[in-house]
């Protein structure tokens, strides 16, 4: 006997707003059809477990089908199944006053009890690629008869007796003809691999099983080898490097929490490196926009998280900031400080071979969370360019003795390129200076961190003052010239560089030292650097022209050479001596640099 009704919405038809508003990707009904057959199924091994049920469960598993010719897709399983009751109850019975209200009640529900799949949502995600939907099932309670429902997308649905022997459940969808995509099969391969990959239960769709339904990240670690953890990457990201560690994730209290995350070889690429998390919820996938439920500075990691407990929208396609959100943001941060921690305590030779492939990661972290600043600052190394590494506490009683100033500051060198600053560092190492290589694209903002959390620690760039101003003590150096002569000594090489934004001043340097240095205050460099990387609020600082001081050594004899110089021969040294100074730094090119070999013919042609 047929029996007709309508389904139980008061005022309107939500199909449209099903169609439109909660779904804004229309191959969302498979995950969402498969997903409620794995649950049917899953169900189904409990009752059994529990003794409810006493028959033989036999392969339990959700077969997914395509039939061009029929314009069909079928999704089976054989787990509990539905009497009519039980379908006029969880199908039918979309119990709510009007499609508006609904609407409102649901778009920024943070309520994790509300997410698709209550009340039948996520069955009626069909209707995006359905115009008629039908669902054969048989219960597994004895005594009970099949049923065959329909409904074509209206409030009005059917339901008759069926023929079906075997418990479980047939959903078959009668593609609409707008549709058309959904029948390849090559595109419901590609639907199934992105969000049904590794379902708690076999998958088979086309004569095979195309997931895996125990994946690593559901095993505890002591079942599991390096190689296994290797191979699952391999597995996730084919193309990608061998990660150089891994975290496994597993947490019951107080909230739910499963995963595995690597730490990828990421060196300084880390915006091509986003998204490589995968949310899924029970196995489902879900997401690789993790960005609320994973730190900022943790997106730079690969891997996959598992978490029934974040909470989402009722698209299940956006996730909803609430205090479980935050909770497991901050396990995650705790637990890769942990990870790296241990790795630097256990194998700190190990720790130092990967620093290059993860200071960046690191410092970010620093940077972005100061709770994984307070980790971190005893496991984040510097390297000086000699190739060591240090922690901050061990560079800083390395330098202490040699390089603190005169007002008790520890100051900290640095070269952010050792070729082109080569003759700063040089400079410094023969002072006896240690100097650190602080060269990646977060470094800018990583000495500001430093000097703003470390007691009077101070940073300078090798190349930000003369040798003698980097560390100044309570010295005075001797010049050998008189007051008259460094003001005229002044004037020449002002007259020969005339460039308002070269300041010079004469200082008595050591002898040995260039006649000539070049250098930008470190101050401005900063604020140039901070600007280049959208920080420190000066973004103008980058189109500002760079102001430099050209410090001429008093003590070195080509100096006392200009002095002597009459005429035009007195520019020309002067200039050919600032130019070297350019040159050293790779600040000479073009008609400049043309003009500078000349001149360098003639000076050396020059009875």
């Amino acid at each position: 006997m047929e029996e007709r009704g309508n389904i139980s919405i008061h005022t309107e038809n939500i199909f449209p707003i099903i169609k439109k508003f909660l779904y804004s990707d229309h191959e969302i009904f498979l995950r969402e059809l498969v997903s409620n057959a794995v649950d049917a199924t899953q169900k189904m091994k409990r009752l059994a477990a529990i003794g409810e049920y006493k028959g033989e469960l036999g392969e339990l598993k959700v077969k997914v089908a395509v039939d061009k010719d029929a314009r069909t897709i079928t999704i089976s399983d054989n787990g509990i199944g539905m009497t009519a009751e039980e379908i006029k109850k969880y199908i039918n019975q979309i119990a709510f006053s009007g499609a508006t209200e609904f609407v409102e009640r649901f778009k920024d529900s943070g309520d994790k009890d509300q997410i698709i799949g209550q009340f039948g949502l996520g069955f009626y995600s069909a209707f995006m690629v359905a115009e008629r939907v039908e669902i054969i099932t048989k219960s597994f309670r004895e005594g009970t008869e099949s049923a065959h429902w329909s409904c074509d997308g209206s409030t009005e649905f059917a339901i008759i007796p069926a023929h079906k022997e075997d418990q479980g459940t047939n959903v078959i969808l009668n593609i609409a003809a707008d549709s058309d995509e959904f029948l390849e099969t090559e595109r419901i391969r590609t639907i199934l691999n992105k969000y049904c990959k590794f379902l708690p239960v076999p998958v088979e769709f086309e004569g095979e099983v195309i997931n895996n339904p125990n994946p690593i990240w559901t095993k505890q670690p002591s079942e599991l080898t390096d190689e296994d953890y290797k191979n699952f990457y391999k597995e996730l990201y084919p193309m990608s490097e061998a990660p150089l560690f891994w975290i496994h994730l597993n947490v019951d209290y107080p909230f739910n929490l499963t995963g595995i995350l690597y730490f990828p070889k990421i060196k300084n690429d880390f915006e091509i490196q986003r998204n490589k998390i995968q949310l899924y919820s029970r196995q489902v996938f879900i997401t690789d926009e993790v960005k609320d439920v994973v730190p900022e500075f943790l997106m730079l990691l690969h891997g996959i998280i598992d978490s029934p407990d974040i909470p989402l929208n009722v698209s299940r396609s956006f996730l909803q900031a609430d205090s479980s959100v935050k909770k497991i943001n901050t396990y995650i941060t705790k637990k890769v400080a942990d990870k790296l921690n241990e790795i630097f305590k256990k194998d700190r030779d190990a720790f130092e071979a990967s620093w290059e492939d993860i200071n960046v990661f690191v410092k970010y972290g620093m940077l972005s969370d100061d709770k994984f600043y307070e980790k971190a600052k005893d496991f984040v190394l510097l390297q000086s360019t000699e190739g060591k590494y240090y922690t901050i506490e061990e560079y800083k009683a390395l330098v202490q003795a040699n390089q603190t100033n005169k007002s008790e500051q520890l100051v900290m060198l640095y070269t952010t390129d050792a070729d082109k600053q080569h003759a700063f560092v040089e400079a410094a190492q023969s002072r006896s200076y240690d100097v650190l290589k602080l060269d990646s694209m977060i470094d800018s903002h990583f000495i500001g961190m430093l000097e703003q959390k470390l007691e009077k620690v101070t940073l300078k760039r090798v190349d930000s003052e003369t040798v003698d101003k980097l560390i100044e003590r309570d010295e005075t150096k001797e010049s050998v010239l008189n007051d008259t002569e460094k003001e005229e000594l002044k004037g020449v090489y002002e007259k020969a560089i005339n460039n308002q934004h070269m300041m010079v001043e004469v200082a008595p340097l050591a002898p040995d030292d260039a006649p000539v240095v070049i250098t930008l205050p470190e101050f401005m460099r900063r604020m140039k650097d901070m600007s280049k990387t959208g920080g420190g609020g000066m973004m103008f600082m980058g189109d500002m022209p760079d102001t430099y001081n050209v410090t001429i050594n008093a003590n070195h004899p080509l100096n006392q050479r200009v002095l002597h110089a009459e005429g035009e021969t007195k520019t020309a040294v002067a200039r050919q001596a600032f130019d070297l100074a350019l040159l050293s730094q790779n600040m000479l090119s073009g008609a400049a640099l043309t003009t500078f070999v000349k001149r360098s013919f003639e000076l050396m042609t020059k009875e």
